[in-house]
């Protein structure tokens, strides 16, 4: 079994303790040691006191089933603000949020996520800055796409 899904594994217990969910880990190797992360989150966010008390129980048991033969180094967090959306559950938390949404063909979209599937999501782009002579079509600024078409979606900070 793979170190990442073992480790999964491990944190299966602990995340229904609460309404928490993996976002991913990720695993560094140096000569030294080997750094590994854990990113968490929730639907209503996760606290550092979750963190903390998950770290220590999954450290524990790493600990305790030897899964580390030399020196390692854990990490549990949040994924911030900077870290791109990776999970269906993700886009619906931050609905109503302003996103940068780079397409895998290089076009970068950017708008407020409105609405979330499965398989999509629809952004409510801004209407253009100068009046047009021909009128701007509503569905041109409300795009459904595609998760399978979106490279990178990243949530915008505004300090408005």
């Amino acid at each position: 079994m793979a170190l990442k899904e073992q480790i999964e594994q491990l944190l299966e217990p602990y995340l229904q303790e609460g309404d928490c969910f993996v976002v991913d880990i990720l695993v560094k190797s140096s000569r030294v040691s080997q750094k590994v992360t854990v990113l968490l989150d929730s639907d209503e966010g996760i606290t550092i006191q979750e963190c903390a008390r998950i770290s220590r129980k999954l450290g524990a048991e790493l600990e305790e089933k030897n899964v580390f033969e030399e020196a390692y180094t854990l990490e549990v967090s949040s994924p911030g603000l900077d870290y791109p959306l990776k999970m269906v559950r993700q886009y619906r938390k931050n609905i109503g949020r302003d996103l940068k949404v780079t397409l895998q063909s290089g076009e970068i979209l950017t708008g407020n996520l409105a609405e979330v599937t499965e398989e999509s999501i629809v952004l409510q782009l801004p209407a253009p800055k100068k009046k047009s002579k021909v009128p701007v079509d509503e569905a041109t600024l409300r795009p459904t796409i595609q998760l399978a078409d979106i490279a990178r979606a990243v949530v915008q900070v505004s300090f408005k």
